[in-house]
């Protein structure tokens, strides 16, 4: 048994039907690998039984550790919602669970620890069929166009060491996007990818599409310059169109031929115009860039209040 606590932040939003069996799979596993534990469940405005669940359970169960639930003002979503969770919690190690449907077996727990002792800071387990078609494009060209120190890819859950946790607490205290975040610290990441269960159901976002989407595009403008070399590559076309249109209008004013009288003229003044348009657009998005900066030192969550359910 390791001689170190560890916290266990668990995102919910109506999971009364996943709630118990997650936790007969965690809690075991955790309180045979570690001397002190601490739960952590953030109910993001869950409308069903899940937070009764789990008074229940730790009552019936009667668990040694520390079960907290932190109960979100109104529904904001699984960002803000474990950064709550995690800025409450105490751990020298912070398992996150993003998704508590158990899809893979309970030896991952302990296996991610062990990889993390070997040197790493962040250790994540990665569902190797979990992907939609839009997240494996959301990740590639994240990857692409970011300047992170590591790639990120699909997560079911991840432990995170305390050092890590300091360190992403010094980039500002609104996380947009965790993975992004932790990829950007400079501290080790591994990833272990795991074969589902066989007859799992697998782990599927609640998120709607709409929210998925916004999250989508603020982890771009935060982490890559995807923006700005669209910006800078329309800039270039037209650009491109602006001297073809005054080479056209020189070589027709020469030659005499008059074809299509006055539609140079009005496409390098059109091109002109884009050109400088896309130009300016590139300069602003270069200082947003900048001004994002001071977004970061920013809260974001608003948490109605914090239920201790079972303390010793």
């Amino acid at each position: 048994m390791e001689n170190k606590f560890v916290s266990i932040v668990v995102y919910l939003h109506n999971e009364e039907e996943n709630i118990v069996p997650f936790m007969d799979t965690v809690i075991p596993c955790i309180s045979r690998l570690f001397s002190k534990y601490e739960v952590i469940c953030v109910d993001d405005a869950s409308s069903d039984g899940t937070v009764e669940n789990i008074r229940q359970y730790a009552y019936d169960k009667k668990l040694d550790g520390i079960v907290s639930v932190i109960h979100m003002g109104f529904y904001q979503g699984i960002e803000p919602s474990m950064n709550a969770g995690r800025d409450i919690a105490i751990g020298d190690l912070v398992y996150e669970f993003d998704h508590i449907v158990v899809d893979y077996d309970s030896t991952l727990i302990e296996g991610i620890y062990n990889e993390m002792v070997k040197g790493f800071d962040i250790v994540a387990a990665s569902n190797k069929k979990s992907g939609r078609l839009s997240s494996k494009l959301f990740y590639g060209l994240f990857n692409k166009y970011s300047n992170s120190f590591a790639q990120i890819g699909p997560e079911t859950f991840r432990i995170v060491s305390r050092r890590a946790i300091n360190r992403i607490k010094t980039i500002g205290t609104h996380i947009p996007y965790r993975k992004a975040v932790y990829a950007n610290c400079g501290l080790n990441m591994n990833t272990i990818h795991y074969d589902p269960v066989a007859n799992s159901t697998g782990n599927k976002s609640k998120a709607s599409f709409s929210e998925r989407g916004e999250l989508a595009l603020d982890s771009f403008i935060y982490f890559t310059n995807i923006m700005e070399k669209i910006s800078a590559f329309l800039s270039g076309g037209f650009l491109l169109a602006t001297l073809f249109c005054l080479i056209y209008s020189i070589v027709d004013h020469f030659t005499g031929e008059n074809i299509a009288s006055g539609w140079p003229s009005l496409m390098s003044f059109m091109s002109i115009g884009f050109f400088g348009v896309f130009a300016l657009l590139t300069i602003i998005m270069k200082y947003l860039a900048v001004m994002l900066n001071l977004i970061f030192r920013q809260q974001r969550y608003m948490v109605a209040d914090i239920e201790k359910i079972v303390g010793k």
